[in-house]
């Protein structure tokens, strides 16, 4: 006899007590596989695919694309069991699912990451307790347009608005045929007359951009912010750089200069450590860090993420090349999970990638340091008694001064600067 099982939003790590549904990859009616993705959710710090723990055939999606939705609360029912999947969900069963209701709960506590945390009747959040499901018949009540899930997903990839796509759905809903049309017909009366487009647009803060927004105010407004500058002569690190490219130990590792920047700095760690270190509030500690998970910062279609290698002090240069091509991919995908972007201990941004050539970086929460590398460009410059053209770039260094003083933030960002000045140094002290 087929049962009815109702999926809650899990925890994803990181103490998250929430997340944000990007798209549902299923639909209603749609057979199932366990294991199988149902739905890519956004938490405050990355993507994540959810699998299904449950084979069968969906029955109802209790919230909808965009929403807010706190851990425990059920996303899908699932009909599990039944001889083929057009079998008809038993009566009870159906009757049971249309009258459940999170609120319910006696004990009023939604699940975070360790142990349970109370979440109030009057929470504000979308999609939480008290949501309505939205279930295989839309019922529009919400204020947007009818459609379903896998209608919606076209109609958000192609930037189309269901608002304004006629519906000829049965039930006026919208259906794929319409917003294919919509995309093939002619643009609409706003799109061809700029004097009638909004002069506003409003896109809401929220997941990552949400996360990376409150974590930097909390850092400028926290850590007292030093930043010191160098401008150094780089000429033979790419000459090195180039060398190295045509070795057979690089032969399938894509060798970039901020690979060899990665590496400086991690060398200069070695004499800075409290460069590597943070501070603890409520212990009242400095902790200084033996190991180094090295964040690069990347800016990706969600916003700024900060992924780090973790022991990237234990890794050659052929290794930290490789995790950096496999860190740099997987967040402009957006993909990062939550552990990629967790105990990172100090950052590098590159800010030369855009042409620019410094700027004063806002340092990673619970670092004490982060180092920003600039466009690499030919310039004269002083070389052996004469005037060249050198490849010349600037570093620039932000440091928490409760960490950091004055004299240990510049030795370190001199140091960084002389490794990749002469960088037969830097592979002496590898």
């Amino acid at each position: 006899m087929p049962t009815i099982q109702s999926f809650p939003l899990p925890d994803l790590g990181e103490g998250l007590t929430e997340a944000d549904l990007l798209t549902w990859l299923v639909a209603v009616g749609d057979t199932i596989e366990l294991n199988q993705n149902i739905a890519e959710v956004e938490t405050a710090k990355a993507a994540v695919e959810l699998p299904s723990p449950f084979a069968g055939v969906v029955l109802a999606l209790h919230v909808s694309e965009g929403d807010t939705v706190e851990v425990g609360v059920p996303i899908i029912d699932i009909r599990v069991g039944g001889d083929s999947a057009d079998d008809a969900p038993a009566p009870e069963l159906a009757a049971a699912v249309a009258d459940a209701s999170p609120a319910e709960d006696s004990e009023e506590r939604v699940p975070v990451l360790v142990g349970y945390g109370v979440a109030k009747e009057g929470s504000s959040r979308r999609g939480g307790r008290g949501t309505a499901p939205v279930t295989a018949s839309p019922n529009g009540q919400n204020g947007k347009p009818l459609a379903a899930p896998p209608v919606r997903k076209i109609a958000k990839d192609n930037a189309v608005d269901l608002a304004e796509v006629p519906a000829t759905g049965s039930r006026g809903d919208v259906t794929r045929d319409d917003v294919e049309s919509y995309l093939q017909g002619e643009p609409t009366a706003a799109e061809q007359d700029p004097r009638k487009r909004g002069r506003e647009e409003r896109t809401p803060i929220k997941g990552v951009r949400k996360h990376t927004a409150d974590a930097m105010v909390r850092s400028a407004f926290t850590a007292p912010h030093v930043t010191e500058f160098v401008t150094v002569d780089v000429t033979e690190t790419l000459t090195l750089l180039e060398s190295l490219r045509s070795s057979t130990h690089f032969a399938d590792v894509r060798l970039t200069p901020l690979a060899l920047v990665c590496k400086a700095v991690l060398v200069a760690l070695r004499s800075n450590p409290s460069l590597n270190s943070s501070w603890d509030e409520a212990a009242q500690e400095i902790v200084t860090k033996h190991y180094v998970n090295l964040g690069i910062a990347a800016a990706t279609p969600r916003g700024l993420m900060v992924p780090n290698i973790k022991d990237a002090h234990e890794l050659s240069l052929v290794d930290i090349a490789r995790a950096l091509a496999d860190l740099t991919r997987t967040a402009k995908e957006g993909k990062s999970s939550p552990a990629d972007l967790a105990d990172g201990t100090i950052t590098i941004t590159n800010v030369g990638v855009f042409g620019v050539d410094a700027g004063t970086p806002i340092l990673n929460p619970g670092e004490a340091a982060i180092l920003c590398f600039g466009s690499i460009r030919r310039m004269p410059w002083e070389h052996e008694g004469a005037i060249a053209l050198r490849s010349v770039t600037t570093l620039s260094l932000s440091f928490d001064h409760r960490l950091v003083d004055g004299q240990q933030g510049s030795q370190f960002l001199a140091l960084v600067g002389r490794l990749l000045s002469t960088p037969m140094d830097m592979i002496a002290l590898s």
